[in-house]
């Protein structure tokens, strides 16, 4: 595992060659945030947004987020994001780079510097968002859908919990179901909020 400050690491990162994802994408998008969070957001890899600006959660799914977290009563300030995948896998169809989802070995490529992530951290609260980041984290066999808000038990931070990515809920087929979608999530969220740590 990498060591090192979160500065330090994110230097050492924009190096990182541990599979083939840096061939096409613009740079390595390492976490962001206060260096003592309470909490520390997870999710699956930057989009095509974050691969142009180097920075995670700005694109369409991260304005969203911040959105949802000030609803659930977080500050975004205080909290610190990153990806369990640090490049842009992507697709062209047409102009557009269209996100592709990462596979186990470019998953477990990354885990080294998620790993010094957390390890600096040591966040009281991480949330997985979406099955990328759950499963890469508290294992393949584990499903968001069965375990969506609940804590589980981990030996990563005190309290770790998986929800739905934001992106999903961008996805939702109807304005109805977006809706719904957005108070389950903002629900799963707003649990974090009241733990006394």
């Amino acid at each position: 595992m990498p060591s090192g400050s979160l500065a330090e690491l994110a230097e050492k990162a924009k190096n990182c060659r541990n599979c083939d994802l840096w061939r096409n994408a613009t740079q390595t998008v390492f976490g962001e945030g206060t260096s003592r969070p309470r909490i520390m957001l997870i999710g699956e890899q930057p989009g095509d947004e974050e691969d142009k600006q180097g920075r995670p959660f700005v694109g369409p799914a991260g304005r969203f987020l911040d959105r949802l977290l000030t609803e659930a009563g977080i500050d975004r300030k205080k909290v610190y994001v990153t990806n369990a995948v640090k490049h842009f896998k992507w697709e062209p169809r047409g102009k557009r780079r269209i996100h592709k989802k990462p596979n186990a070995r470019e998953i477990e490529a990354c885990r080294p510097w998620l790993d010094a992530e957390i390890a600096d951290l040591r966040p009281s609260v991480i949330v997985c968002l979406g099955a990328t980041a759950a499963q890469a984290l508290l294992g393949p066999a584990f499903r968001v859908t069965q375990h969506r808000g609940e804590f589980v038990e981990s030996p990563l931070a005190p309290h770790v919990m998986a929800t739905v990515h934001p992106s999903s809920i961008l996805r939702a087929p109807d304005e109805k179901t977006r809706h719904d979608q957005e108070k389950e999530f903002v629900r799963d969220i707003a649990r974090i909020a009241k733990i006394k740590l």
